[in-house]
């Protein structure tokens, strides 16, 4: 209730204003940002602005700009965009006062928003959509002067930072068109020849003269000839001859990365395996371990030592009388009972039977 009869009466004593004072200041602004000393340029001290509760009123719903009574200063509350702020004026200013109560006074504050070069030209033709491969055409009977088009732009900012200047960057044939720098119209500067290329190419670059400049670039594709069909067939076989230039790029550039990692690959391969075989040559020439030779399997003993082969050899000497004979039998060293495999069944029956001859004492015997 107290603030709306503060406002009510702060709207009839608008004229009663008792100072004013001035502020500029440039566009984007941090927040926090120090406006100016409002009670040393009013004259007014600390404890008036305290006592009387000073505060500002401003017509408008966003504040951009807040009070800090306990050290008499304005300050920035929220960013100030320019053209946000004044899309359509030239001259940009927030426009409030201040209110003190106890008794009632009002100081009238303007803040002037400088502009900055925040923001770079804009083109508005040609319309720059890169599906269009002709903007505009040229007859091969064209004068000097001859009008092929106009870029136009335009820049947000006001003031000298949108004052906008063009210039040609490149193009296919400098000696053949040129730009005007302040209205940025494409004119010719010779007379056209049936020796000029049908394609011609242009680089127009518009810069503002905000400190530091800002700039945009535009690219005007120029057709010379009388006609349009003759100018489709240019354009399209150089479409199509871009596009087999690039698919063929592609390939050449996949089979060299492919052949490249093959050979690579081969490489560190055949390394590897010479660095495997030499390592494996010089384990076995450095160790300390015994060689043990082979011997193919024969007889197994009962003791698990090994598969060596053991040979039983024996001594016959007889007489016709088999009881006074002598027999001799040699036994290998080893006295392990030999278990008999399945291959040796023959050889080992012929030697049972064999000793049983030897056994028995009436049997004949061939020496």
């Amino acid at each position: 209730m107290n603030r709306q009869v503060l406002l009510f009466i702060s709207l009839l004593s608008l004229d009663s204003v008792i100072g004013q004072v001035s502020y500029s200041i440039p566009e984007e602004m941090a927040k926090g940002s120090l406006v100016g000393n409002i009670a040393q340029d009013l004259g007014l001290e600390m404890k008036r602005l305290l006592s009387g509760k000073a505060k500002i009123y401003t017509r408008n719903s966003d504040e951009y700009i807040e009070l800090n009574r306990e050290r008499g200063v304005l300050l920035v509350k929220e960013r100030i965009d320019r053209e946000v702020l004044c899309t359509e004026t030239a001259l940009c200013a927030l426009h409030f006062q201040i209110i003190l109560e106890n008794p009632m006074e009002f100081y009238s504050v303007t803040i002037l928003i400088q502009d900055q070069n925040d923001n770079p030209p804009q083109v508005l033709y040609p319309v720059q959509t890169g599906g269009s491969l002709v903007d505009e055409m040229v007859p091969r009977s064209a004068d000097v002067g001859y009008l092929v088009t106009k870029v136009v732009a335009v820049d947000v900012d006001s003031g000298q930072n949108a004052w906008l200047s063009y210039k040609v960057q490149k193009a296919t044939d400098r000696a053949l068109f040129e730009v005007g720098s302040q209205n940025g119209e494409i004119r010719t500067i010779r007379q056209v020849t049936d020796k000029d290329a049908v394609r011609q190419r242009l680089t127009v670059i518009v810069e503002d003269n905000g400190q530091p400049s800002r700039s945009a670039t535009v690219i005007v594709n120029v057709a010379v000839a009388d006609s349009f069909p003759e100018v489709l067939s240019e354009f399209t076989d150089f479409t199509h001859d871009k596009e087999y230039n690039d698919n063929l790029t592609f390939y050449l550039v996949l089979a060299l990365a492919v052949v490249s990692f093959l050979f690579i690959t081969c490489v560190v391969v055949i390394i590897s395996v010479k660095i495997y075989r030499w390592r494996q040559s010089r384990i076995l020439y450095h160790s300390n371990l015994p060689v043990i030779p082979y011997y193919p399997p024969r007889y197994s003993d009962t003791l698990g030592t090994g598969t060596l082969q053991h040979v039983y050899n024996y001594e016959v000497c007889r007489t016709t009388d088999s009881r006074k004979s002598d027999c001799k039998f040699g036994r290998a060293g080893s006295q392990n009972v030999l278990i008999m495999e399945p291959s040796s069944t023959g050889t080992m029956q012929r030697i049972q039977s064999e000793k049983s001859i030897l056994d028995e004492p009436d049997s004949p015997l061939e020496v």
